[in-house]
């Protein structure tokens, strides 16, 4: 059970605040249907239902978000991440969850100072040459504060705000657990995978609050787009650079959302931004398999000479070699009309879903890509057939795995940004080239000797090991030693349905018992007494009396939550 399992009495207290938070925002029936309320009086702790029913008037997509928000860092975060997630929500709930933001009021400096010191081995005034104590911004995990080295160059000096990370590891806890719960006693949240989702974020999340992984991560990037100059990654000054902090070049740019600064006159041309911008962002999914996972208009900034910087590695996605040859078949399956090659790819990775009609999903599939049949590479809209595709796989409850949701969003951005900067941008027509080049790469002979140089010796490793593995088999059936698992999803909630009928029937029996206890006193004759019976006689039918309401409440409002469910 959830509350039995809770590490600490902060987190006792952090539960109960989180679902007072989802009753005020209209989901008390969720709390009920949980059980969660009625654990918790358990626990010692009551809900607030007064204002349960305030905000029922509101579309559930914005209650959701109101929530995430009210909740703090951790969860507004969660709600980000979802905002990514075309192929489970629908394009209210992911307009909702966009507009989810991480800006919040700034720590005083004075109270960074000791982590500063420890992190820096002394004040930051000494430490740099000038050091801005106002935070040029400020976000849910960390602030940002301008500063110079005592060389000269000037940089941004990136703070973990004091105690968020116990504060994110609590709510983690939480969100675990709850997720869990949910999938157990709620089957309509199943198709959403609430499980697989919080483990996914749990992971994006702790990335993030580690200040250097981010600063590696951009090295890596920034290493693979050494060959382009006009993609700018801001310099790491690792002498300065932890876990909770970390140092880079300030980049002193036109931000992205400033298009009306980027004009001929200042040096600009917008074409050629879209077109750098892109080829930078494919290179990065297609050939590097290391991208920024979240190129939107704030984590770019535009240069003089046509150049491009991105900033704010927190977010980065990763794809395997199988993933980047998956996508590149889908891609050019997009582009080339191929419409059994994309559903190919895409049954391949939705995997295996129970109750799917599979012919149908791969008519709607091929009748989705034949529909682009014979139209010019210049007026396909990849983001957008990208996000038809994820809405086809959203009606029939099926959802792709986080890394390539992360692509598909990041391309979906990446094309918005082009076609702001040029209206006559045409993603197909910037990937197809790559793509087609990628493709010959893979099966230049020496490429294709070194796949089936490793794919042999694969096999012959599975050969050599396959003799231990049939002997250590027929072993374990000799000995009566094999096992089968089964899994039963609910025998946890049976077991709590029986332990409440055998406390109900103990209680049944303590009822009768006083009853005909009470009867036996009544006929004996002298004792106290209480309006005019004997007393014993008198508290011990009171008592069969409180005690059997009680257990006609209970009986009731189990039958009630079964009605309900």
């Amino acid at each position: 059970m959830l509350i039995e399992t809770l590490d600490t009495a902060r987190d006792l207290g952090r539960l109960k605040e989180i679902l007072g938070v989802m009753v005020r925002h209209g989901f008390g029936d969720t709390v009920r249907r949980l059980g969660l309320a009625d654990r918790l009086e358990r626990a010692g702790q009551a809900l607030n239902w007064t204002h349960a029913a305030d905000l029922a008037r509101v579309e559930p997509p914005v209650q959701v978000r109101l929530a995430l928000e009210e909740l703090g860092p951790a969860f507004v975060k969660f709600g980000q991440i979802l905002a990514g997630r075309a192929d489970l929500f629908g394009p209210e709930w992911i307009a909702e969850f966009e507009k989810l933001h991480s800006q919040v009021p700034a720590v005083p400096i004075d109270a960074l100072r000791p982590q500063l010191r420890e992190d820096l081995g002394a004040e930051p005034e000494a430490v740099f040459a000038w050091f801005d104590t106002t935070p040029l911004a400020a976000a849910s995990i960390a602030q940002v504060h301008r500063a110079r080295l005592q060389d000269g160059s000037e940089v941004i000096v990136k703070i973990r705000r004091p105690g968020i990370a116990d504060t994110i590891q609590a709510d983690l806890r939480l969100l675990q657990r709850l997720a869990a719960l949910a999938e157990a006693e709620l089957p309509a949240l199943k198709p959403y995978r609430p499980q697989q989702l919080v483990r996914e974020f749990a992971r994006s999340l702790r990335r993030e609050l580690d200040l250097a992984g981010e600063c590696r991560q951009a090295e890596r990037i920034a290493t693979n787009m050494a060959a382009q100059p006009h993609i700018v990654i801001p310099r790491v000054h690792w002498a300065y650079t932890r876990e909770r902090i970390n140092v880079q070049d300030f980049i002193d740019g036109t931000p992205g959302g400033a298009l009306a600064a980027l004009t001929p006159e200042a040096g600009f041309d917008r074409t050629v931004l879209a077109q750098r911008g892109a080829q930078a962002v494919l290179q990065m999914i297609v050939k590097d398999g290391v991208f920024h996972a979240d190129p939107h208009p704030g984590n770019v900034f535009y240069l003089p000479g046509n150049r491009i910087a991105f900033i704010d590695f927190g977010m980065v996605g990763r794809l395997s070699q199988r993933r980047r040859d998956e996508l590149l078949q889908l891609l050019l399956g997009l582009v080339e009309h191929q419409p059994q090659a994309v559903a190919d790819v895409l049954l391949d990775w939705t995997g295996d879903a129970q109750g799917l009609n599979l012919g149908q999903l791969e008519t709607e599939i091929e009748a989705f890509v034949d529909q682009y049949h014979g139209v010019p590479l210049a007026q396909l809209s990849l983001g957008q057939m990208l996000a038809d595709v994820t809405a086809i796989l959203r009606e029939h409850h099926l959802g792709l795995p986080s890394d390539l949701a992360l692509l598909i969003k990041a391309f979906i951005s990446l094309e918005g940004m082009g076609r702001n900067l040029d209206p006559d941008f045409h993603m197909a027509t910037e990937a197809l080239p790559l793509l087609k080049q990628v493709v010959r790469a893979r099966y230049e002979p020496k490429v294709l000797a070194g796949r089936a140089w490793s794919t042999l010796r694969r096999a012959l490793a599975t050969v050599e090991q396959l003799p231990d593995d049939i002997g250590r088999l027929l072993r374990n059936a000799r000995r009566g030693h094999l096992q089968v698992g089964i899994e039963l999803a609910h025998l946890k909630r049976v077991g709590d349905q029986i332990d409440r009928s055998a406390n109900r029937l103990a209680m049944a029996l303590v009822i009768a018992a006083l009853i005909i206890g009470s009867s036996i006193v009544m006929t004996v004759k002298g004792g106290p007494t209480l309006f005019g019976l004997p007393a014993f006689g008198f508290l011990g039918f009171f008592g069969a009396v409180v005690c059997g309401l009680w257990l006609v409440r209970a009986i009731w409002r189990s039958s009630h939550h079964r009605d309900d469910d």
